[in-house]
């Protein structure tokens, strides 16, 4: 998409504090070629914003009546920010915050243009820390909790970094050796699984305490640090943000939230199931070597090898699971005008936004205010049946919504220059080129990278439907996007009285697809499609999915497939990750039986988890209860000392914790034996690392009743459930 700059790709694009722009050009192996060019900050404003401007500051009048009808661009860096700060508050100019943006936008150009995955310098890091507190957790803050070592990898090349003796001098010239790699290596990108939470934190105070300067970046710069959070589904994620001129830095424990949105099948985000659940690692966990956190420091000074062994195990799944996640994010740096790090800590909204921003840039037209959010009604969803179902077919509509935009075909209402339609048709039809040649590519590297792209595409594509609803978007429709959801479910429902005449049974409905217990038709899939597509419009095209054989249907969006081989899970209620796991796992053993996947009972592993926690003698683990800190502790604990309600579990379980807690986190806690004046769990609950079975033991009775709920929730689709051995009520 980009027309701007030619010649080797672009692998770094940093603006200095003095408005300079420093570029990194590809040039093969080596460090990459470094160049300076000048570069012109600029704002969008009002006629109001143009009173006094200050001086090397040059205006252009731009087309349309929208409300930035100015474009004012600056001579040097300290115009700019004394404008900008002067006139933010009056909200007559909008202006794009991340300088490196607006140089990739003002010159049409794009970050690793042309340029392969496979070409971009990737180096993976992480790090094994000391602790000098028996059971406790690694503080960086204690002059003992020294850095033991630091893995580097980038390509063909591994080290493991190691601290030779335990003082302040050994452990400044293991930092220094960190400093040294970034500056041979020169890596266009630095992953780590939880890089920002634990390693490069945890470097960064032991730098300041040793006076070491974190020489990270490119063009000579250090890492920059500062509080940022980033919103993932419903929740947000307080983290310290890195930045490294000229790097983007990777975070696959960020990758791997933002990827688990949609399916929400994971119950940890820890590196070793991460690599697990994406075939990084086998599911026995193959030769890789396994530590427990309390043993790091042990094994380092008692087995040295395996120890390292651990370490490298480390960076490989770490390059592993970013191999699966990041191409998508790589490709978007081509799409939008934008870098790699930006690209994954930034919605889709906002992308798309600098597309449109881009476009009016160069067409010297005006820019609208940002549109307020309204509410409107959104696609159509039905649960006709509950229970079992077999003989299941499952169709969609290909791209609802865009389909239906462009069957539509007007522009929205702030798009004065008419870009979010042809727009739209362009990148269509970009993603089926690629889709093709993913499709037909006989190289299995070159697929890859152009499934990667056609991805990108199609994550861009199904985006502009969402964007126009979007809260400040600059060039939203709510109107237009109510007018697409009324379509959508005009469609949905014009199948469901389709399937219904044709003898078909409708199961379960979602936005842009159906479930359908299929008959006759079950063999026959293609016969059934070609005539429902007889009854939708023109440009609107519907898919086959796939095929069941049976179906549990549990309530609204929440479903279960099987396929003969493989069991799917869908919706929250069945698999939701604040379930205690013990509960969890005899969810899905029963789906299992349900479905005719599996001949185990599950009337009969209940009753044996019963029997365990009624002595005691399940593990705890299985117990408690996990859940993702939706508010800061130390917020938390003011509001609780200042009066407020209500109390959380999770949050008072995190106070115990102390420091190492942190909004975004995933806390565990079990609940223990009723005292006299407590009512509620959050009285009870305890963090899962402070349980003792003699001094701080789980309550069975808790548990017990856990296990009766769970009972009562299914027996409908399983009756024996509420009855014991001797097919007695277990429970009035």
């Amino acid at each position: 998409m980009s027309v701007g700059d030619s010649g080797p790709a672009f692998c770094g694009v940093w603006i200095s504090p003095k408005g300079q722009t420093h570029l990194a050009r590809d040039h093969g192996e080596g460090a990459r070629k470094t160049e300076i060019v000048e570069f012109s900050p600029f704002v969008w404003a009002m006629d109001s914003a143009l009173g006094d401007l200050v001086v090397g500051a040059s205006v252009t009048s731009l087309s349309g009546s929208a409300a930035f009808n100015q474009l004012v661009a600056f001579e040097d860096i300290e115009g700019y920010r004394e404008f900008v700060k002067e006139k933010r508050r009056t909200g007559s100019i909008d202006w794009i915050r991340q300088l490196e943006q607006q140089y990739l936008l003002s010159h049409q150009t794009r970050l690793f243009e042309e340029m392969p995955f496979l070409e971009l310098r990737r180096m993976q890091l992480d790090i094994e820390t000391a602790c000098s507190e028996k059971g406790g957790f690694s503080d960086p803050k204690r002059q003992e909790d020294r850095v033991l070592a630091i893995g580097v990898q980038c390509g063909q090349k591994l080290e493991t970094l190691v601290l030779t003796e335990r003082t302040d001098e050994a452990e400044r010239n293991l930092l220094c050796q960190l400093n040294e790699r970034f500056q041979d290596w020169d890596p266009d990108v630095v992953e780590g699984h939880n890089i920002f939470k634990f390693d490069f934190e945890y470097l960064r105070r032991r730098c300041q305490r040793l006076k070491v300067p974190m020489q990270w970046g490119r063009f000579g710069q250090k890492a920059v640090f500062r509080s940022s959070r980033l919103r993932v589904a419903e929740r947000w994620i307080d983290y310290p943000r890195c930045d490294l001129p000229g790097r983007a830095v990777v975070d696959t424990f960020i990758l791997i939230q933002i990827h688990d949105i949609t399916n929400r099948e994971l119950m940890s985000y820890g590196l070793k199931e991460v690599a697990r659940y994406m075939g990084v690692t086998p599911d026995d966990g193959g030769d890789r070597v396994y530590i427990e956190g309390s043993d790091i420091q042990y094994i380092f000074e008692n087995d040295r090898d395996r120890f390292l062994g651990y370490l490298m195990d480390d960076l490989r799944e770490t390059k592993g699971v970013a191999d699966r996640l990041l191409p998508t994010y790589f490709e978007q740096t081509k799409a939008f005008p934008t870098t790699l790090q930006e690209a994954y800590l930034r919605g889709t909204a906002s992308k798309v936004d600098l597309v449109f921003q881009e476009k009016y840039f160069h067409l010297e037209a005006a820019c609208p205010f940002p549109a307020e959010s309204h509410t409107f009604s959104g696609g159509y969803t039905a649960s006709f049946k509950d229970g079992v179902f077999k003989r299941v077919l499952h169709f969609d509509v290909a791209s609802l919504y865009p389909s239906l935009l462009l069957l539509i075909g007007r522009n929205p209402e702030p798009d004065t220059e008419g870009v979010f339609i042809p727009m739209l048709r362009q990148l269509r039809e970009y993603r089926m080129k690629f889709k093709k040649l993913a499709q037909e590519s006989k190289d299995p590297v070159l697929a890859s990278e152009y499934n990667a792209r056609q991805i990108s595409y199609k994550i861009l594509i199904n985006s502009f439907y969402g964007y126009l609803g979007f809260a400040g978007a600059r060039f939203g429709d709510v109107n237009l996007a109510a007018e697409v959801t009324a379509k959508g479910r005009e469609i949905l429902l014009s199948l469901v009285t389709f399937f219904e005449g044709v003898g078909c049974s409708p199961l379960e409905a979602d936005t842009d697809g159906i479930y359908v217990e299929a008959n006759e038709y079950f063999d026959d899939p293609e016969s059934l499609l070609r005539k429902a597509q007889e009854v939708l419009p023109e440009g609107i095209e519907l898919e086959y999915d796939g095929r069941y054989e049976t179906m549990f249907c549990y309530k609204a969006k929440n479903y279960a497939l099987y396929d003969g081989s493989k069991v799917i899970i869908r919706g929250s209620a069945m698999r939701s990750r604040g379930v205690e796991p013990f509960l969890r796992s005899l969810t899905q053993k029963l789906i299992r039986y349900l479905l005719g996947a599996s001949e185990e009972d599950p009337v009969t592993l209940a009753l044996e988890i019963e029997a365990k926690i009624e002595k005691s003698d399940f593990p705890v683990k299985s117990l408690a209860k996990s859940e993702i800190l939706s508010q800061d502790p130390e917020s938390y604990r003011k509001k609780i000392v200042s009066g407020g309600k209500p109390r959380r579990a999770s949050l008072e379980v995190a106070l115990k914790l102390g420091e190492n807690a942190r909004m975004g986190d995933r806390i565990s806690y079990y609940i223990s034996p009723k005292e006299k004046g407590q009512t509620t769990d959050w009285q009870r609950a305890n963090p899962v690392d402070f349980f003792d079975a003699e001094t701080a033991p789980y309550d069975p009775k808790y548990y017990i009743k856990k296990m009766n709920d769970w009972r009562k929730r299914y027996a409908p689709f399983h009756p024996d459930l509420v009855k014991n051995t001797d097919q007695k009520e277990l429970f009035e």
